[in-house]
């Protein structure tokens, strides 16, 4: 299944409210939400602390197919986290007002061990203090480009 696909399944399982704010002519789909999200290197994950508030930090994330790999540091609060609930939702914004777009990533995500990680992605991070691959499985996904977006 590719983001187009798993965008119109998130959607055919929303509610009303969420399909009117995220009207199908604003939303990204095929080459557009597959070029925004590689295009864009940064985003904001959140995940669940133990006593239930959200954890919001950005992270640098790479896109293969519906796969977002995220460096960390082992022992990060996102990994510790991820260990008690492993649900991760990331968020790719840019733009302001009437020239913003969104793409809303939710799924099951896990610290991946190093040779699960693909040699084009661990290429990806030069940082010294990336030891840890997080692995996002997209099972939800949301777009929205408003009316003056680029592209």
């Amino acid at each position: 299944m590719d983001l187009d696909e798993l965008q119109e399944r998130t959607f055919a399982g929303a509610t009303a409210v969420t399909r009117r704010a995220y009207p199908p002519e604003r939303r990204l789909s095929g080459e557009r939400l597959s070029g925004y999200l590689d295009r864009r290197a940064f985003g904001v994950a959140t995940s669940a602390r133990p006593d239930g508030r959200p954890h919001a930090a950005i992270v640098s994330y790479v896109r293969r197919g519906t796969t977002f790999w995220m460096p960390t540091a082992a022992g990060s609060v996102r990994q510790r986290n991820l260990n008690r609930v492993p649900w991760l939702v990331l968020v790719v914004t840019e733009g302001e007002r009437a020239e913003h777009v969104v793409a809303i990533v939710e799924g099951p995500c896990r610290a991946a061990p190093k040779p699960e990680v693909p040699p084009d992605v661990a290429a990806t991070a030069q940082e010294e203090w990336v030891s840890v691959w997080l692995r996002l499985d997209a099972e939800r996904v949301l777009s929205y480009a408003a009316e003056g977006s680029p592209g």
